[in-house]
């Protein structure tokens, strides 16, 4: 049997050596953790690290052409001339007011001569696909009441192998341009929604011939492309009340 088990002064020594050893040990972590602590970084620091940096180089540069003293001294000649300055009248087509005399003339002008539109030389040759792709972007907004694959909604008539997509241009650019209103036949179905379909004048004329290209050329449609020149024959349109059926020529 060892005689050192039974050593109270080596049991007490060892103790302490070990309670010693836990707390140089402890020491020397606490210092490493102090040495090395940094602020934590969540994603959202991550995310603007550059963005303050492209900030910092954005306003050096704008430091450097155009000094804050020449700011400071051009603002008030430029606060002077937009307090002399008078709002000019503009009226837009797309912004008359329903029931206003401009509505009332333009409801009242002779309607548009599509018979040129509509006889445009139709082509079989497969439309730009970059114009498809362009029209692809715009239908996303069609899309919410017709339908991703122009099937229709609760508040649109479908759109895939629908007569009047695939009938006259005329009618499609009208529709677009003014909107829609009263009941329509699709199809052999009637339909008829609250407040029909609002215009989409803001488009230009190549994004309402793209879309309206697209159009005619997916969900199993199969017709001429439409010409930014077409719509732009029918941006007279513009302001009258919503089409109906009756006004369009028929497929």
């Amino acid at each position: 049997m060892d005689p050192n088990r039974d050593n109270p002064i080596l049991r007490f020594t060892t103790f302490w050596w070990g309670i010693g050893s836990f707390l140089i040990f402890a020491v020397v972590l606490a210092v490493i953790l102090l040495l090395n602590r940094k602020a934590p970084q969540t994603l959202e620091d991550a995310a603007a690290k550059p963005r303050y940096e492209i900030k910092a180089r954005v306003d050096a540069a704008q430091a450097a052409n155009l000094p804050k003293e020449a700011i400071e001294t051009a603002i008030p000649d430029v606060a002077a001339k937009l307090a002399a300055s008078k709002p000019t009248a503009v009226e837009k087509p797309e912004q008359v007011v329903p029931g206003s005399p401009t509505a009332e003339k333009l409801a009242s002008a002779p309607p548009v001569d599509t018979a040129a539109i509509d006889a445009a030389p139709a082509t079989d040759e497969p439309p730009d696909p970059a114009v498809m792709a362009i029209g692809k972007v715009q239908f996303m907004v069609c899309a919410a009441c017709h339908g991703q694959n122009g099937e229709g909604g609760p508040a649109a008539p479908p759109l895939a192998g629908s007569e009047w997509v695939n009938g006259p241009v005329s009618n499609l650019i009208r529709i677009q341009l003014r909107g829609l209103q009263g009941p329509i036949k699709v199809k052999g179905t009637e339909y008829n929604f609250p407040g029909g379909m609002a215009p989409m004048a803001y488009q230009t004329d190549e994004q309402i011939a793209a879309v309206l290209t697209y159009v005619r050329n997916n969900f199993g449609n199969k017709a001429s492309a439409v010409k930014p020149e077409q719509v732009a024959a029918l941006r007279s349109e513009v302001g009258k009340p919503q089409v109906t059926a009756a006004e369009l020529t028929q497929p």
